[in-house]
Order: C-alpha cells, then sequence, then structure tokens
C-alpha cells in the first residue's frame, strides 16, 4: 500500500496518507454532521455540527494514528525497523523492513494494536461520561462518546483472523508456533483474508438488492479492498519463501549509472534516452547520494523551466527513498517494494551507493531461481 501523499515523521517513522482514508474521512464528517449529531441533538446552528463533524473525524483519524505508532513501538523493540506507516482505508498499516523473528514476537507486534485501541475507546467513553455528569454540552458528549464507541468497533474488528488484519496477524502467529512453517501460517492467514474479504462483498451485494444501498456499498468496498490486499500479501508470502536465503547484492544491479544533483533537467532529459537506457537514476553531490530522479518526474517540469531547474529541485530525497544494504535478505525488501516509476532500491553499503534493485532484477532472480534450480536438481 502506497501513500497517495505524506504527513511527515512521527517518532522518526515517515507517516503517509492514502486516498483511500479520504473517502473515510468525508463519510465520517458527513455522517456526524448531517445525519446522527443533528439527530440526536436538534437546535444548534448548521455551522456547528458540521465543526464538530469534521473536528471528531480529524480526532479518530488520530486514534489510527496511536493505533500504527503502538505498532511501530513494539516492532522496534521486538528488532523490527519500521519503514513508514500509510493510513487508509481499514485503518492503517506500518510497513515493516523484516518480519517478526518468533511467533511470539509477532504476537506481541499485532496485538498492540488493537489493545490500544481498546484502551483509546474506554478512555473516550469514560470522558463522555464524565462530560455528561458536568453537564458539558450534548454535542460535545456525544461526539467524545461516538469516538469511544468506534475505537472500541475498530480494535474488535481488527481481531478478525484475517490477514491483513491484525487478527490475521495473531492467527499466522498462532499458526506458526503450531507448524513451525511461517511460511504456511502466512498462506492459511492471507486465505482467511480472501474468504473474510468475498463474504463481506457478498454481503454488501445482498444488502445492495435489498434496498439498503448506502451500506451495502460501503461493505462491498471494505471487501473488495480485503481481498485485494490479501492477495498481495499472499503473493508476496510465495516470493518470500522462494527468495529465503538471497541476500539483496545476488539480484542488485551493480554500479548503478548516477547523475550530479546541479545537473540542469534539460541537460539531463537531451541525453540520458540514448545514453543510458534507463528510467530512473541515483542522484548523488560529489560521490554522495542524495537521492533518485526518474525520467516521469523530470518530463513534468515545464520545458520553459527545464534549463533553469537542477535534477536536486526535482528528485525524491534520500530520506524519502527506500534503501538497503548488500548483505540484507532479499525477501525482506518485497513488503517495502510497490509498482511505479519512482520506485526503486537503492543499496549502500555504508554511505556509499554500490547497487540499485528494482522490481524487474527481483523477477529476473525469482524467474532464475524456479527454472534453472529445478533442472539442476534433475541432472
Amino acid at each position: 500500500m502506497r501513500p497517495t501523499f505524506m504527513l511527515g515523521r512521527i517518532l522518526g517513522v515517515r507517516v503517509g496518507v492514502h486516498w483511500s482514508l479520504l473517502v473515510v474521512f468525508v463519510l465520517i464528517a458527513v455522517g456526524l454532521g448531517q445525519g446522527r449529531l443533528p439527530r440526536s441533538h436538534p437546535g444548534y446552528p448548521a455551522p456547528l455540527y458540521w465543526t464538530a463533524g469534521l473536528v471528531t473525524a480529524v480526532v479518530f483519524f488520530a486514534s489510527l494514528l496511536a493505533h500504527e505508532l503502538a505498532h511501530s513501538v513494539v516492532a522496534r523493540r521486538n528488532g523490527v525497523e519500521v519503514d513508514d506507516i500509510v493510513l487508509w482505508l481499514l485503518g492503517g498499516a506500518a510497513r515493516l523492513k523484516g518480519e517478526a523473528r518468533t511467533p511470539g514476537a509477532e504476537l506481541r507486534i499485532a496485538a498492540v494494536g488493537p489493545a490500544t485501541s481498546l484502551v483509546l475507546g474506554g478512555v473516550f467513553t469514560l470522558a463522555a461520561w464524565l462530560l455528561h455528569l458536568a453537564s458539558a454540552p450534548g454535542l460535545l458528549v456525544e461526539s467524545v462518546l461516538w469516538l469511544g464507541v468506534i475505537n472500541v468497533l475498530l480494535a474488535v474488528f481488527n481481531t478478525i483472523p484475517a490477514a491483513p488484519l491484525d487478527g490475521g496477524r495473531l492467527l499466522r502467529a498462532f499458526l506458526w508456533w503450531r507448524t513451525k512453517d511461517r511460511l504456511r501460517a502466512t498462506t492459511m492467514a492471507t486465505t482467511a483474508g480472501r474468504v473474510f474479504g468475498w463474504f463481506l462483498t457478498l454481503l454488501g451485494l445482498f444488502l445492495v438488492l435489498r434496498g439498503d444501498v448506502t451500506d451495502g456499498l460501503w461493505l462491498v468496498l471494505l471487501g473488495w479492498f480485503l481481498v485485494a490486499a490479501a492477495t498481495v500479501e499472499g503473493r508476496q508470502a510465495q516470493l518470500r519463501g522462494t527468495l529465503a536465503g538471497i541476500p539483496v547484492r545476488n539480484a542488485m544491479t551493480m554500479d548503478p549509472v548516477t547523475v550530479p544533483d546541479d545537473l540542469a533537467v534539460g541537460v539531463f532529459l537531451s541525453g540520458a534516452p540514448q545514453q543510458y537506457r534507463h528510467s530512473a537514476y541515483p542522484v548523488i553531490h560529489g560521490v554522495r547520494p542524495v537521492g533518485l530522479v526518474t525520467l516521469d518526474r523530470a518530463r513534468r517540469v515545464p520545458a520553459n523551466r527545464r534549463d533553469l531547474t537542477a535534477l536536486g529541485d526535482i528528485m525524491l530525497p534520500l530520506d524519502q527513498v527506500t534503501t538497503t544494504a548488500p548483505d540484507d535478505p532479499l525477501a525482506d525488501l518485497l513488503p517495502r517494494m510497490a509498482p511505479g516509476p519512482d520506485h526503486r532500491v537503492l543499496v549502500l553499503e555504508g554511505s556509499a551507493l554500490v547497487g540499485i534493485v528494482s522490481a524487474s532484477d527481483i523477477n529476473r532472480m525469482v524467474n532464475w531461481l524456479t527454472t534453472s534450480l529445478p533442472r539442476a536438481r534433475g541432472r
């Protein structure tokens, strides 16, 4: 799941937002501002309902962020670094740079998210009760109570044993502990995720046919996202099994062609396609890598600005580029990669650039492992 835009860094972790979360934000703000709040507490001015709905939606998304940050903190304590957090339709996803080393670590990382939401639900519910006792405005009490209920529901929903939900991670930890086979456990958890996703989709279609269009379409959308996410996770699990034990250096393109950060975009476009025949290039300042630029990014610069714009002005900065070390497991790159013209992984040894990895590099390695090795075993 790639972010549509970035919010910045919190506790050293990049935080991004997927477009699907904006849909949820609008649904919550409208549902509260035009539906629940006016019905339960009539008599307030319309702008006040809208303000309460918007503020409540923002606080809810802060709760989602707290849920994901809890995953990140516990992951780090269990030796797993966090690449970024992406908030999306199902709440959020903390993208890890590796996998938990034991079923126990997997269980701790997965369980802390729902536990955080459950605690937040209790805090908001208690706050709503205290506000009610203090005779606070009904609109405020209703908004805080809604936050309590929705956080509890979020905790319960996330414990459903179906990947990519936290409950799917809990299921995988249990199956991994029982079978001693992480790949088999992942496959079973993702299968459960697809089954649950299709169940929600079919239930949504049934509701649509019964005339409940809003709730039905919501379930269809949710089910579709679950099926898609579980399918991707299942494929990645199979690839991780194929690539087990392979270091990054075996798949990377060594000594990639680089471009200086002060090179004009116009000069770059006039020479890069003919001379190098690549679509993405590491950008260097002296000999130090500082970012990544693609032909697509360069072509977006207006023609009359290309000779006045340096590659350093349009590149993706290094702190937003996925990096790895040459001896890191190649399988650990899979959850950190996604399709797109900007996506390459820079391979750094210390601060020196030694290689670059693209999806095609991984595909070549997979093809070689699945064709050459079986043939070699048969001889």
